[in-house]
């Protein structure tokens, strides 16, 4: 099963790709879709949906894992985030792919074994999980690789298939 992992953004969108085989996960591709500073906002969630588009395109993930959004003290940035999060979901549905949703807390659970783990233990346990040569850059990347390790975990599971239905 080839799982795309998201972490959304509007500056910055996090994606990974890994490949389910049995009990394991490989890494596929990871990287980041970077949107300039002062640009439009709708200039700049066309630029998320034409990357989004290519990179289902190219690796044509059966399922797609997304972070929920979690609002902080910045609702002005919240409300970005959320529109980019929608044209990420718009994007997977327009291409058939199955999406699923976690919370940081989940990811993070999954991951490294605990809830409130910091950034620096994520990014060591998805660097050591997928046995990569280097810790993937930018922090976001690295999110979005722990979003589809999440879900690589959790997909089989009878408490996601009730969760996701």
């Amino acid at each position: 099963m080839i799982i795309l992992g998201i972490d959304p953004g509007l500056a910055i969108v996090g994606w990974g790709v890994v490949n389910k085989m049995g009990g394991k996960t490989y890494p596929v591709a990871y990287g980041a879709i970077n949107t300039p500073a002062h640009t439009p906002v709708e200039d700049r969630l066309f630029m998320i949906y034409e990357s989004m588009n290519r990179i289902i395109e190219k690796y044509k993930p059966d399922e797609m894992a997304v972070e929920e959004l979690f609002f902080n003290t910045n609702t002005t940035t919240g409300i970005s985030v959320a529109e980019a999060r929608g044209i990420i979901l718009l994007c997977a549905k327009s291409h058939g792919v199955k999406i699923s949703e976690y919370t940081p807390l989940q990811v993070k659970q999954a991951v490294v074994g605990y809830g409130k783990a910091d950034k620096r233990q994520v990014i060591a346990m998805v660097t050591s999980m997928l046995k990569l040569p280097a810790p993937p850059k930018p922090d976001d990347t690295a999110d979005a690789i722990a979003i589809a390790l999440c879900h690589s975990q959790c997909c089989g599971s009878a408490l996601a298939k009730y969760f996701n239905k």
